[in-house]
């Protein structure tokens, strides 16, 4: 094995789920490190800001010891590339998941031709969740306990934009 191998599980979080915790969990027993790089997009409204996915991403990942959390900006390529890393994993929870994760998989190698994505099923009781699911839960009172890490519930219970 490749110990100086590096795995980048990028995303938007905004809430991590336990659904993101799973991969991340399995990408963790499979690569020597795994990074979570959370992306920064100013054109997209996230419900939580950049520093609180960070925070609630490190306080759920923080038992995984070579788990890495950290953040980026711009085309997900150029961020392996200035990690040292060509190694992408994402999760598939759904046949609806794949065509577009086979199209980003292949937009990547077409931008650079070394990257490799490997997809993760997450358990299947986390086959039906996302983060919008969550966010409309929370919204409308719903009880989304079991969908979330602890530090993510108390993050959303104490969220005043909900």
């Amino acid at each position: 094995m490749n110990n100086n191998l590096i795995a980048v599980y990028p995303g938007s979080f905004d809430p991590p789920t336990n659904g993101h915790i799973d991969i991340i969990s399995r990408a963790s027993v499979i690569f020597p490190k795994v990074i979570v790089a959370i992306t920064h997009n100013q054109n997209k409204e996230h419900l939580f800001s950049l520093e609180e996915r960070v925070e609630m991403m490190e306080q759920s990942t923080s038992s995984l010891k070579n788990v890495q959390i950290d953040s980026f900006s711009g085309l997900l390529v150029d961020y392996l590339d200035n990690i040292g890393s060509f190694v992408v994993v994402r999760g598939l929870r759904a046949l609806s998941d794949f065509e577009y994760e086979f199209q980003m998989a292949l937009m990547n190698r077409t931008l650079n031709r070394k990257i490799e994505t490997v997809f993760l099923m997450p358990a299947q009781e986390y086959t039906f969740l996302s983060s919008s699911m969550v966010r409309e839960i929370a919204v409308l009172n719903g009880d989304f306990k079991k969908l979330v890490p602890d530090a993510v519930y108390k993050k959303l219970k104490n969220n005043k934009r909900i």
